[in-house]
């Protein structure tokens, strides 16, 4: 039987929330709504059937507003939301947010935290519980220099299901020099005994705007060596692969980098470890 394909990492937003604050108006591609009708025509031309809508502003406010959108959109299959982790009522937010069956988990926005260390503090001990208890998950966004952290927090919390997002964004634009450190990085989260998974996902916004499949290649066979198709998941990271692609581009480039690896695989990666790893 053929696996549902499904897009395991993308947005919706809408920038007169206030509550983006990354998102500003020089961002001329990105700064405007975004919406389920505004993906359809290109996860249908993708044959894409369903998708994980992941947060993009750090409020509970904004979680909901995605919970909201997904109640009447069944093209949604799942929301991984954001939660204030270290906040005292954590657990009980966590606890409420998860009586909508669409809500798969949390992403703090590790990237943008002054302190790479943050996910270490000890406070954030009865949220990750509740994630747990939940059956919940933790989407990671991180850049190589968050993995040391990530390895003594997934230490820490061996029942939490934890996805690398966009493979830890390697720093395809530097090349050859900044390769190793992301590589021995990625093998050493990959080897784990609490097997994490990982997103093939947002590859083409940390290369050049004249990126190829090529290009992108080192990055995709390396993954794919340590991490393997059950636990790999193709994403989108759709609107923000606007920046340096578009959906068609990256869905076929995703699709020709991985071909080698047969059809049984490539149901893993495009819909099958998804599936499975957030509970759709």
């Amino acid at each position: 039987m053929t696996t549902e394909r499904i897009d395991a990492h993308q947005h919706f937003w809408q920038p007169s929330r206030g509550d983006y604050g990354w998102l500003t108006p020089e961002l001329t591609t990105l700064y405007r709504p975004f919406a389920p009708d505004d993906l359809k025509p290109l996860r249908e031309a993708a044959e894409i059937g369903r998708t994980v809508v992941v947060q993009a502003a750090p409020t509970i406010d904004e979680t909901r507003y995605l919970l909201d959108l997904a109640r009447d959109e069944p093209s949604i299959a799942g929301v991984v939301g954001w939660v204030p982790l270290d906040a005292p009522n954590a657990a009980e937010s966590i606890r409420e947010l998860a009586r909508d069956p669409k809500f798969k988990g949390v992403r703090p926005m590790l990237q943008d935290l002054n302190d790479d260390r943050w996910i270490e503090q000890p406070e954030l001990g009865a949220a990750i519980h509740a994630l747990i208890d939940g059956d919940l998950s933790f989407d990671a966004l991180i850049f190589t220099r968050h993995i040391p952290s990530i390895k003594r927090f997934a230490a820490n919390f061996p029942a939490l299901r934890i996805v690398v997002d966009h493979g830890a964004k390697p720093p395809i634009k530097e090349g050859v020099a900044a390769w190793q450190s992301w590589a021995d990085g990625m093998e050493q989260l990959a080897a784990l005994p609490q097997r994490l998974h990982c997103k093939l996902s947002g590859l083409a916004t940390e290369a050049g705007p004249d990126w190829t499949p090529a290009t992108l290649r080192p990055y995709v066979d390396h993954l794919i060596e340590n991490f393997g198709p059950e636990r790999l998941m193709w994403g989108s990271d759709w609107p923000v692969l606007n920046l340096n692609g578009d959906y068609a581009r990256w869905s076929t480039a995703a699709h020709s980098l991985t071909e080698r690896l047969g059809a049984s695989a490539q149901q893993a990666i495009f819909g099958g470890t998804a599936l499975a790893f957030y509970r759709l």
